[in-house]
């Protein structure tokens, strides 16, 4: 299980940036991210295999253009429990708050296909330990 993709968006309610890496803060989220706070939603994640899934309806999707900050390879993360930890690279530990959110209004995913993965298979992290995270990064489940 790896990282595929870091990203992150200055404004809340558009697609995210790829980035080289992202700085996590403890009790925050990512540095420099409209989604950080004092929050339970502090991180969202979501698998490449999901991205794959909306690929297949037709939609020409990447990483970021859920919204999500971190995109993995090899984990399922709607397979986890709230509370189930994650270490991600050789500093990261992230503890999952929330599997799934509502989709806002006006989602252009929704629009465009009926349908959208991130109310169900995106999950979301508050950071524990922070650190760097970038591409290639091992994530093992704690």
């Amino acid at each position: 299980m790896k990282v595929a993709a870091v990203s992150v968006s200055q404004t809340k309610g558009v697609k995210k940036i790829n980035v080289p890496s992202i700085r996590l803060v403890p009790g925050h989220g990512v540095e420099g991210d409209a989604h950080a706070g004092d929050r339970a939603r502090q991180v969202s994640l979501l698998a490449q295999e999901s991205i794959a899934k909306m690929r297949a309806l037709g939609l020409d999707v990447a990483p970021g253009d859920f919204a999500e900050n971190i995109t993995t390879m090899g984990l399922d993360p709607t397979a986890l429990a709230v509370g189930s930890r994650l270490k991600i690279g050789p500093e990261t530990i992230l503890e999952l708050t929330r599997i799934g959110k509502e989709c806002h209004a006006g989602c252009a995913i929704m629009k465009a296909v009926g349908q959208c993965v991130m109310p169900r298979e995106g999950v979301f992290f508050k950071v524990i330990t922070g650190g760097q995270v970038k591409p290639g990064d091992e994530i093992v489940c704690l």
